[in-house]
């Protein structure tokens, strides 16, 4: 059986950082359950060596970490969004590891490529990459900004926020009143 391509991409990265790894060594034995419905989930043995493997069907987990649906909207808006989507339980060690882990890790893909194609395509490649990544970017929070003025001023199905605010106070407005006229009202009625 072929092992869990998130497994290999994982070790690939711990394999490139003996930092990484020297800071998983002291929860050699454990489990770590990674859970992101409607996806299986997957639990991983952390081994003396720092790396991963799978774990077996009957090793609860130490800790699991629950990503939520909107995690991947939300690591477009950057990694403190991202990490308000993903819950963390079990073990606080292993969990503030995995953190730090998730925040400092990162994946040198110009040193990957660079095997492949040489470091100046690899280089060049991971430029017009970011590029290409940044373009997107931009042109989906003017299409959101686009769809936004759209929706408020030719087919209002949105409202402003000062107009919102606006109808917000009278109707706090409102309220106050109508509770004054009760509270007269009360008076007259027990003066009659």
């Amino acid at each position: 059986m072929l092992p869990h391509p998130g497994i290999y991409a994982l070790n690939h990265l711990l394999e490139a950082e003996s930092w990484a790894r020297d800071k998983l060594k002291p929860y050699a034995g454990q489990c770590v359950e990674f859970r992101s419905p409607p996806l299986p989930a997957l639990r991983l043995d952390i081994l003396e060596t720092g790396l991963l493997q799978a774990a077996a069907a009957d090793n609860a987990p130490n800790l699991v970490v629950n990503i939520g649906p909107a995690a991947l909207p939300a690591s477009l808006r950057g990694e403190d969004a991202l990490l308000r989507e993903i819950g963390i339980e079990g073990n606080a060690d292993l969990a503030g590891t995995v953190q730090y882990l998730f925040r400092h890790l990162r994946w040198d893909i110009a040193e990957d490529l660079s095997k492949v194609f040489g470091d100046v395509l690899a280089q060049r490649m991971v430029t017009e990459g970011r590029r290409f990544a940044a373009w997107n970017r931009e042109a989906a929070e003017k299409l959101a900004q686009n769809f936004a003025e759209y929706w408020v001023e030719e087919q209002p199905l949105l409202a402003r926020p000062a107009e919102v605010r606006e109808f917000l106070a009278d109707v706090d407005q409102l309220r106050d009143d109508l509770a004054r006229l009760e509270k007269r009202v009360e008076i007259l009625a027990t003066k009659a």
